[in-house]
């Protein structure tokens, strides 16, 4: 499974870049699949539904099944946060998974930088770090600058580095 991340830090524009690349690289053929961390909580079902209520219950955990679509919220109750290997081996195969978050862990990343804001910068420091999309000229890069919205050359670079 190829695996690409999109990191950076708050308000840098990941998510928006992500559902760009997912939306772009699905319309070329691909199959593309995403990961999300979260460094809060989250709920993905809503007090009032039978989901929630089997979950308060105390099941560990609730899977929600449709013709549209399928969910299993697995409830931690204290256990260890699954790493991303983890995560990554219960997804269905796919030809590319975009990691948005884990910027710390070892698969190879794309920085996201919003100029405007002031930031810590991760290329350099980073090898993971293979390029960055940012909202503006960056002069004596280690890596690659891509305008973070043209989205057609970061994905063509995303292609031919992981050989897709």
């Amino acid at each position: 499974m190829k695996v690409i991340g999109v990191a950076g830090f708050k308000n840098a524009g990941k998510t928006t870049l992500v559902e760009k690349l997912v939306q772009h690289l699905t319309a070329e053929g691909y199959r593309v699949s995403t990961v999300k961390h979260a460094h809060h909580s989250f709920d993905i079902d809503h007090e009032g539904r039978d989901s929630f209520r089997h979950r308060k219950a105390g099941a560990s955990e609730v899977a929600v099944i449709s013709r549209e679509r399928t969910a299993i919220i697995h409830e931690l109750r204290g256990e260890a946060e699954p790493t991303l290997e983890e995560v990554l081996s219960n997804l269905k195969p796919c030809d590319l998974v975009i990691v948005e978050g884990y910027k710390r862990d070892t698969h190879d990343k794309i920085e996201v930088r919003n100029l405007a804001l002031d930031h810590p910068e991760l290329a350099g420091d980073d090898p993971t770090v293979i390029a960055i999309a940012a909202t503006g000229a960056i002069a004596k890069t280690p890596v690659p600058v891509f305008d973070r919205d043209d989205v057609a050359s970061l994905a063509t670079f995303i292609v031919s580095h992981l050989k897709l």
